[in-house]
C-alpha cells in the first residue's frame, strides 16, 4: 500500500464530515458573516468546497501561484448556492481521491512550491501539501463552519461522535 493510499481512510471521513457541514449552509445565509473582517458563510463553504480539488495541483504540479505575474490573481469563487458548493466540493473529492489512489511513494517527497507573483512563498513535500493545505486546512476551515452555523442556530452535525445538537 502507497502511503497516498495509506491516507485515503482519513481522507475519506473528513471529507464525509465536510460535506455533512456544507449540507447545513442555508441557503439564505450565503452573505452573512460573523464580523465586518470575516468572510462570509458562502464563501467559507465555497473555500471548503474547493480545498479537495488542489491534491491533484499538489501531486501533479511542481508549484502553483496565486497571483502570476501578469495574470489576475487567484480568489475564491463567489458561491451562488448551497447546489452550487455542494456539486464542486463532490467534483473536487472525487478527483482528489483519485489522485491520491495513483500517487507513487517516491513522487510524493518531491518538493512542491506555492508561489505570490513569481516569488516563492514556501515550498515542502507533496505529502505535507497534502496532509496540511489539504486534511488540516479542511479541518480547520470546517471548525470555522460549525462556528458560523452555531452562530446562526443550524443544528451542527456531529464529525467523531454525536455533537450538542444530535
Amino acid at each position: 500500500m502507497s502511503i497516498c493510499q495509506s491516507l485515503l481512510p482519513e481522507f475519506d471521513v473528513e471529507m464525509a464530515n465536510t460535506r455533512k457541514a456544507l449540507e447545513r449552509i442555508p441557503e439564505s445565509k450565503l452573505d452573512w458573516k460573523a464580523h465586518p473582517k470575516s468572510n462570509t458563510i458562502g464563501w467559507v463553504g465555497m473555500h471548503l468546497a474547493e480545498i479537495p480539488g488542489w491534491t491533484d495541483t499538489a501531486l501533479s504540479k511542481d508549484s502553483f501561484d496565486i497571483a502570476p505575474p501578469g495574470e489576475v490573481p487567484y480568489t475564491t469563487p463567489k458561491a451562488t448556492s448551497v447546489k452550487q458548493i455542494l456539486e464542486i466540493f463532490d467534483k473536487n473529492v472525487l478527483s482528489a481521491r483519485a489522485a491520491l489512489s495513483v500517487a507513487k511513494d517516491d513522487d510524493v517527497f518531491k518538493p512542491w512550491s506555492l508561489l505570490q507573483g513569481g516569488e516563492v512563498m514556501l515550498t515542502m513535500p507533496r505529502i505535507a501539501v497534502v496532509r496540511t493545505f489539504v486534511l488540516n486546512h479542511t479541518i480547520h476551515h470546517r471548525g470555522h463552519l460549525c462556528v458560523y452555523l452555531r452562530l446562526n442556530d443550524v443544528p451542527v452535525p456531529g464529525m467523531y461522535g454525536p455533537s450538542a445538537d444530535e
